[in-house]
């Protein structure tokens, strides 16, 4: 009797976490997420960490699984990253500080107004439990959501190319996150 209990809740624990999404850092990543009329699913997740402060959990979504950062940058599809913060607060000075040096790794002499304009969606900390999705579609842009609410929508494929480097970059700051973010 134990042991048909112990196995009914393993199987019921183990589809649960598959329905529901990934636990990263305490944070419940989603499975899938809307990118306009496109469903996309989660590539890979893992933490935003600085130094041992664990600052947001962070996940891919892209159409289908590829662990190939280049492909992935380059492909004008449908593409996500989800950030739920961790840390107690995040001012936006350091969020800015951050996308700025990885906007640096990048191609970017011809995108200063689109790193501005997204740069100024940051104003205020992000505080725990918030959470960012900056999400691609082509014909429509890069958009940037604080808590589901839409701050604003920057178009080009250049631009995506930009802001998804800063996490799948060859040169990115973030090469362990790169890595689970990538599911490799």
């Amino acid at each position: 009797m134990k042991k048909t209990f112990l196995i009914i809740f393993i199987m019921t624990f183990a589809f649960t976490s598959l329905v529901w999404g990934l636990k990263i850092g305490g944070k419940v990543l989603p499975d899938k997420i809307q990118a306009g009329n496109n469903e996309l699913t989660i590539n890979g997740a893992g933490l935003r960490k600085k130094v041992i402060i664990k600052v947001y959990a962070c996940a891919l979504y892209l159409p289908e699984k590829e662990s190939d950062a280049k492909t992935i940058i380059e492909a004008n599809e449908p593409i996500a990253v989800k950030m739920h913060f961790i840390y107690k607060a995040v001012d936006p000075a350091k969020l800015i500080e951050a996308w700025n040096t990885g906007f640096s790794k990048s191609d970017i002499s011809n995108l200063q107004e689109e790193i501005k304009t997204f740069n100024s969606y940051f104003t205020k900390d992000a505080v725990k439990n918030d959470v960012y999705d900056i999400i691609y579609v082509p014909e429509v842009g890069t958009s940037v959501y604080m808590n589901n609410e839409l701050k604003g929508t920057i178009p080009g494929l250049e631009f995506k190319k930009a802001v998804f480097s800063i996490w799948l970059g060859e040169q990115t700051e973030l090469p362990k996150l790169k890595k689970a973010m990538l599911g490799i």
